[in-house]
């Protein structure tokens, strides 16, 4: 038998003692250092049994050691048929002495059934004892114990030891370091993490009531949430569990129910999963004869102790889309020669003639030193709103670096995030290397009551002119940015000021919308003449759970209107973009919207329906008509502005959008969210006049695909 106690601070030992520790007891303990303080405090103390009492340092050790062997040798029955079979094994218990000296065992790792339950029988018996102390008080500590069986008394134990000491050579021992290491059994610790929920709309439906109810001290505006945030109001680790099918088989289980490998141990734990995004398709208007996503990947994520958690995810993808879709990505194609840029995923280069090849790379580093604070450094996709769209801050452009602030205390929650943002534009690349630029934002969100909260949200871009770098005023999370901005530059940033608002009529209905502010002239306002100045947008929206008493069945209706040359910038580099994609809503200024959503699951079977219907002002762009309406966000405001008043949402050449969007499916394994499902997208697209990159175009796009369903595809452009 050993116990093993991982200390936090090595003492030497005598040859005599280490040969002991080594063979029977090893320490693994929570708050202990086992050097009494000499100036007689006794403010660090091993567990003490009656025979140990008045005992110190080393020889308490020691004693503490030897009798739980003792009493476990003295009282351990091996189960009769395993006698009778010359059974050779080891019996690994994870045990605590609770603060009031009481033993418990937490876990334990045996071949066989009856030796758990009689592990569990011994150690019940152990008597009550002196607790340990840390500064004085009662504390617990943890150890961890391999019972051998046959089993050895402590006396045959050290006569071993002693004598591989003397016959073998040092080199010869035998090192048990890895045998000795203890896994528990894998209870989903990521349902308790600090890690993000992967951000899905599909999939953030189905707690989205939960976390919505009237009276709740919560914050949904800000995504993608925590695993801690939602668990406090909805059972992820139970609805998983609802959702397991009775299988058990390796293979079954892990297709089923389970991560491919998941590993947990004392204050650790991680799993890893591959990652698959298979598509196959067809669309009318279109000349490839089918369309196809092939998305291979591998995701790992993990903790470290409650403070620490990591995810990350490498995806290698090939595939081709509708037509509609491939021309949206070669239009905002960059410099260089590549030939698109994937919306929401990156820059993709040539595959085979007519296809197109996409790496990605997403990650996360959290750290959360107190339940009020969690620090996160990512590469990846943030979110700011409640509805389908957000027009402060969404998850349809590229990744990119990040760091997030999240405090969180009293009905306040307040998100700092610092980007780093790329502009890929021919304009702005200088030795084939793309221009970088900066972008800060943060955003308080308030609950005035138990039905309303209120958010204030504030961002500032800002590029290296002059090599002003990541400028260092804008560090400190409570700044005025907008005023900061007015000092540091003489027009070589941008700033924006967003309002966000929620209302819960009921826990059935909430009501939500956003503001946001791109400039204001109060002079213009008075006027009444419509104004270019006047760049501001905003979203009306509502919510239906449970609609019309059905379980799981979410409606949502919503409203954008953004008005002309908002998110733009007369120095194109500091626009609201990144990687030539909008970080505001997708389809950058001067339109309107409206958006119908319904979702429902049950089990394991889910559906959703989505129909936009738009109006949309873009450029004509061409040589008779070269105006900037106000659509593209990466044209200057400044230069061929064909108004300075009367601008109007859908002006220039005016486009009608309609498209519904139907999905249907079955969700194989909630582990990694892995669904099969089947898609159909019709799209209408209709300008008042047709030109060479504008015109009327009916398509029809029917898909069928396994994907995990771990972030959001956008294909309503």
């Amino acid at each position: 038998m050993n116990i093993r106690f991982i200390k936090e601070i090595e003492v030497k030992k005598t040859v005599f003692v280490m040969l002991l520790f080594l063979s029977s007891f090893y320490t693994n303990a929570q708050q202990i250092n086992s050097l009494l303080q000499e100036s007689g405090n006794s403010a660090e103390r091993f567990p003490v049994f009656p025979d140990c009492v008045n005992l110190q340092s080393k020889t308490l050790e020691t004693c503490f050691y030897n009798q739980v062997q003792d009493f476990v040798f003295q009282n351990f029955e091996i189960p009769e048929h395993l006698v009778q079979n010359d059974f050779q094994g080891a019996v690994k218990v994870l045990f605590e002495v609770d603060n009031t000296g009481v033993f418990k065992v937490i876990y334990v790792d045996a071949i066989a059934q009856d030796l758990i339950k009689e592990t569990k029988r011994v150690f019940a018996k152990l008597p009550k004892i002196q607790p340990s102390t840390y500064n004085g008080n009662p504390t617990y500590n943890k150890f961890t114990m391999t019972i051998a069986i046959p089993l050895k008394s402590r006396e045959e134990v050290v006569a071993e030891a002693l004598a591989k000491a003397e016959f073998l050579p040092s080199s010869n021992k035998k090192v048990t370091e890895l045998d000795s290491i203890v896994y528990k059994k894998f209870n989903n610790p990521e349902f308790d993490s600090h890690l993000n929920v992967p951000f899905s709309h599909s999939y953030y439906a189905q707690f989205d009531a939960s976390l919505n109810q009237v009276g709740s001290n919560n914050h949904t505006a800000s995504k993608p949430y925590t695993y801690t945030e939602v668990s406090k109001y909805y059972d992820l680790k139970g609805a998983n569990e609802k959702l397991k099918k009775n299988v058990s088989g390796w293979w079954a289980r892990k297709l089923w129910n389970e991560s491919t490998v998941a590993i947990q141990g004392e204050d650790y734990w991680f799993t890893v999963n591959p990652i698959f995004d298979l598509q196959l398709g067809k669309a009318t208007q279109t000349e490839a004869s089918y369309t196809y996503v092939n998305t291979r990947g591998i995701n790992f994520r993990g903790g470290i102790g409650k403070q620490l958690n990591f995810t990350t995810t490498i995806f290698e993808s090939q595939g081709r889309f509708a037509d509609y879709y491939n021309r949206y990505a070669e239009s905002i194609k960059p410099d260089g020669g590549n030939p698109a840029i994937i919306p929401g995923i990156g820059i993709a280069k040539d595959f085979k003639t007519d296809s197109y090849d996409f790496p990605l790379a997403e990650a996360n580093l959290t750290f959360a030193p107190s339940k009020h604070i969690d620090m996160q450094l990512g590469y990846g996709r943030n979110f700011i709103g409640d509805g389908y769209r957000s027009l402060l801050e969404s998850d349809g452009a590229s990744p990119y670096p990040y760091f997030k602030l999240n405090t969180n205390f009293w009905k306040i929650k307040y998100t700092n995030t610092y980007m780093w943002l790329k502009d890929v534009r021919p304009d702005a690349t200088l030795e084939r290397t793309y221009a970088t630029k900066f972008m800060a934002n943060h955003y308080l969100s308030w609950n005035v009551s138990n039905r309303l909260n209120l958010g204030f949200f504030e961002s500032v871009i800002w590029t290296n002119t002059n090599e002003r770098g990541f400028d260092m005023s804008f560090v400190n999370p409570i700044i005025f940015y907008r005023a900061v901005e007015f000092a540091s530059s003489a027009r070589t940033g941008n700033a924006l000021l967003g309002l966000t608002y929620k209302y819960k009529w009921s826990n059935q209905i909430n009501l939500y919308g956003q503001f946001v502010l791109d400039e204001f002239s109060l002079g213009d306002v008075k006027k009444r003449d419509n104004s270019w100045k006047n760049k501001y947008g905003y979203q009306l929206g509502i919510k239906y759970f449970d609609a019309f008493k059905v379980d799981n069945l979410l409606l949502q209706l919503e409203y954008n209107h953004v008005r002309p040359y908002v998110y733009s910038h007369s120095a194109p580099i500091t626009n609201y973009g990144h990687n030539n994609q909008s970080i505001g809503h997708q389809w950058g200024g001067n339109f309107k919207e409206f958006i119908a959503i319904a979702r429902y699951h049950k089990g394991r079977y889910f559906a959703d329906a989505k129909v936009t219907m738009g109006t949309r002002g873009l450029d004509f762009g061409t040589t008779e008509d070269v105006f900037n309406y106000g659509g593209n966000i990466y044209k200057d405001y400044d230069e061929n502005r064909p108004f300075d008043s009367g601008v109007k949402v859908g002006q220039g050449n005016k486009t009608a959008v309609f498209i519904a969007d139907f999905q249907g499916g079955y969700l194989v394994n909630p582990a990694t969210n892995l669904k099969f499902f089947g898609s159909y997208i019709y799209r209408s697209f209709d300008p008042s006049k047709n030109t060479a990159t504008t015109f009327n175009q009916s398509t029809n796009w029917l898909t069928l695909g396994l994907r995990a369903d771990i972030f959001n595809w956008y294909f309503d452009y």
